[in-house]
């Protein structure tokens, strides 16, 4: 009987120390968390937080702490969402959004958001209406980077207490009812049609102008001329003048005589049998300047 007691007691002894080492394993087990790196886990400890714990090997207190929330910090995308909107023009319009965003303080969001997507989803359909409400339609479609900036701002604003940020909002698209479509087809070929008659218009415009600079250009080149030809004139009429005025009227009498002599032989050398008539009075003045002619000689 000494014996099986002894084995009794020996295994007794063997159990403790098996459920001891369970123990501890189990304690290790459940203190050591190991957070991967796109996640973040929130430990509470008796219902309230305790700690957020970041990448990597992290330890709690067994059976005090438990990981209540493992939150992926990776970028996420909501649904392409749809909302109308009535511009400060009074035209209705159908806007597709997107939105980027990625949690930041993992506790901000567990305990003050319950459905975070819808949260945001809501909220940038406000915004979105807001904005567009302030604007015209043609502002809209011209200016929908500074559109997209104001809501993404807006945004980032409004979601900044549940512990996320907002990395990207953008208008996909904004569509029109077939009414407004149609007009503004009309509009828009109205617009071209103006655009070319007046590009027609400018070039008749440029026509006439160039036209006019060309007669312009011609009627100074002939006044240039003119005036050209009249100071050469001019010129011929003063070397004349000095000349009479140094060798007195002798000398325009010989170079009067020197023209008629001339005058005289070219009619002379004429082809042909013609008959040429001079006049008394001519003969007598060639007969006058040949006398000048032989006393210059």
């Amino acid at each position: 009987m000494d014996g099986q007691d002894e084995v009794l007691a020996f295994a007794g002894e063997n159990a403790v120390l098996i459920g001891v080492a369970i123990l501890v394993v189990v304690c290790i087990l459940l203190a050591v968390r190991i957070v991967p790196q796109s996640e973040k886990f929130v430990v509470e400890r008796f219902g309230r937080l305790r700690s957020v714990l970041g990448p990597g090997i992290n330890l709690i207190v067994p059976f005090l702490d438990r990981v209540a929330h493992r939150i992926s910090i990776l970028e996420r995308q909501l649904p392409n969402a749809h909302q109308d909107a009535i511009t400060r023009d009074n035209v209705l319009v159908q806007v597709e959004t997107s939105v980027f965003y990625r949690i930041l303080h993992p506790e901000k969001t567990v305990y003050r958001i319950r459905d975070v997507d819808a949260a945001i989803a809501t909220t940038v359909a406000g915004i979105v209406r807001a904005e567009i409400g302030m604007m015209e339609l043609d502002e809209v479609q011209s200016n929908r980077s500074e559109v997209i900036a104001k809501i993404k701002a807006q945004v980032a604003d409004a979601v900044d207490d549940w512990g996320i940020e907002v990395t990207r909002a953008e208008i996909l698209d904004v569509n029109l009812d077939a009414q407004t479509r149609d007009a503004m087809l009309q509009q828009l070929n109205a617009e071209r049609a103006r655009r070319a008659q007046v590009t027609e218009a400018e070039g008749r415009r440029r026509a006439v102008e160039l036209a006019a600079d060309a007669e312009l250009y011609a009627a100074e080149q002939t006044a240039k001329a003119r005036r050209i030809a009249a100071d050469a004139e001019a010129y011929a009429t003063s070397v004349v003048a000095k000349a009479i005025a140094e060798n007195g009227l002798e000398a325009a009498q010989y170079q009067v005589a020197l023209k008629q002599v001339e005058a005289l032989t070219a009619l002379g050398r004429g082809t042909g049998s013609q008959t040429v008539v001079v006049p008394a009075s001519a003969l007598d003045a060639f007969g006058e300047a040949f006398r000048m002619l032989k006393g210059r000689g």
